[in-house]
């Protein structure tokens, strides 16, 4: 008997089939509660803890010693981990280290690549970008005494949602030092095309960077071949890493050997470190991008996170990522189209990246609604529902279950019993 498409047994179905069901086990996920905000915070997987709990008790145990001994020593946790994550971003393993946060490590980054001179003073952005990212450049372009009202170029969104690249690439003119964009816009999803936008800029002489926060471990990169500058990223939304999880860089190798335009004892070369000379000597990999000392107690769940990664591939993680958003369109789109849901997204797998966004005026308390029901989503003042079902620990029953509770709840029209505000964490 043929399944209806529409149907919970449909769902099911397709779970039977998919090679990677099996690593739900792998991971805490409550009976009844459908995850959709892995696009904020991944989930906590059980090698992710098992890696964690090892490196305390390399404390217990060794103490100190812990630097150089145990089953991940300390000095090397930040250059292992940065081996371990190249894959993800289509990198050389020495141009991948794990330090920092993303905003810090954004600042590091600026400050060894913008360098106005002469008539190149300008940073060209996205107003859709993640407003940290856009606080680090005004930062960075008053700390050279320069206005950012002049100097820094924002391309402007057509639709409020999407960037057109041919606008980012018009924008790119002869006084343009550095261009700094998402890889993925962390409110719609849209892609961009990185090799299209980095070939134009070097093209012209500009220097281009990415912030991949919303597209790590939700889809293959290829930084070194298409001659990305630079790179930078957090690691607790797709790649499960833990809140606060240290973050991640990547520097092409074409730039290795520049000294950063921030210095700290832990970018030494590594046999040199301990000599603690006052003149440094930084690492010849992108290992000189490290400051202070690795937090290790935040390194340690990546660990356990990037072998699960590793083990299954990017590729794969990207197909079944599709296939659910796709799954959850159709449901969306036969489900609720009475309702005054708009898609933020685009529907175009090229240019979609892991999570769906809707569109609501009524966002806000849909959301608490949902929360209510067992669905955990994400509000995105002032409008935005952002569901993100991922690969590693999300069914196709989850989607079709989020689906029908998110119908239910517009047919009662209980999310009416909510104010249409967010909280103070969103």
């Amino acid at each position: 008997m043929e399944l209806n498409q529409f149907s919970r047994g449909f769902a099911e179905f397709l779970d039977s089939e998919d090679p990677l069901n099996k690593y739900k086990k792998e991971f805490y996920v409550k009976d009844n509660v459908y995850y959709m905000d892995g696009n904020s915070l991944g989930l906590l997987s059980k090698r992710s803890e098992k890696t964690l709990l090892t490196l305390l008790e390399s404390w217990k145990e060794y103490g100190i010693d812990g630097w150089t001994k145990g089953e991940y020593p300390w000095f090397y946790l930040s250059e292992n981990l940065g081996v371990m994550c190249a894959p993800l971003v289509g990198a050389n393993s020495n141009e991948v280290i794990i330090t920092g946060s993303t905003t810090g490590n954004l600042h590091q980054l600026l400050a060894t690549f913008y360098r106005p001179q002469g008539n190149r003073t300008k940073i060209v952005a996205d107003e859709l970008n993640f407003p940290s990212d856009l606080y680090a450049i005004q930062s960075q372009i008053t700390l050279h005494g320069l206005s950012t009202a002049e100097h820094l170029v924002l391309v402007k969104s057509e639709d409020g949602q999407t960037i057109n690249e041919d606008r980012v690439i018009e924008a790119m003119t002869d006084d343009v030092a550095l261009v700094l964009l998402p890889s993925i816009l962390y409110r719609s999803g849209q892609i961009l095309d990185m090799e299209k936008l980095t070939k134009a800029a070097h093209e012209r002489g500009i220097l281009i960077g990415f912030d991949l926060c919303h597209s790590i471990g939700a889809i293959p990169h290829s930084l070194h071949e298409i001659g990305v500058d630079f790179a930078f990223w957090c690691n607790y939304k797709h790649l499960n890493g833990g809140p606060g999880a240290v973050a991640g860089l990547f520097v092409h190798e074409n730039h290795l050997g520049k000294t950063p335009g921030l210095l700290g004892w832990f970018g030494s070369d590594k046999s040199k470190q301990f000599d603690l000379e006052i003149e440094m000597t930084p690492s010849t990999t992108v290992g000189a991008y490290q400051l202070g000392t690795p937090h290790i107690l935040s390194l340690a769940p990546l660990y356990g996170s990037l072998e699960l990664f590793n083990e299954v591939g990017i590729n794969a993680i990207r197909d079944k990522s599709l296939k659910l958003t796709n799954y959850m369109i159709t449901l969306i789109e036969h489900e609720l189209n009475e309702y005054g849901f708009k898609f933020g997204n685009p529907v175009e797998e090229q240019a979609r990246g892991g999570h769906i966004f809707l569109v609501h005026d009524e966002a806000a308390r849909i959301c608490k609604a949902l929360k209510e029901q067992g669905v955990v989503p994400d509000f995105r003042a002032p409008n935005g529902i952002r569901l993100a079902p991922v690969a590693l620990y999300s069914s196709y029953t989850d989607v079709w279950e989020t689906v029908q509770i998110l119908s239910a709840i517009m047919g009662d029209q209980t999310y009416k019993q909510f104010e249409n505000h967010r909280d103070v964490i969103a």
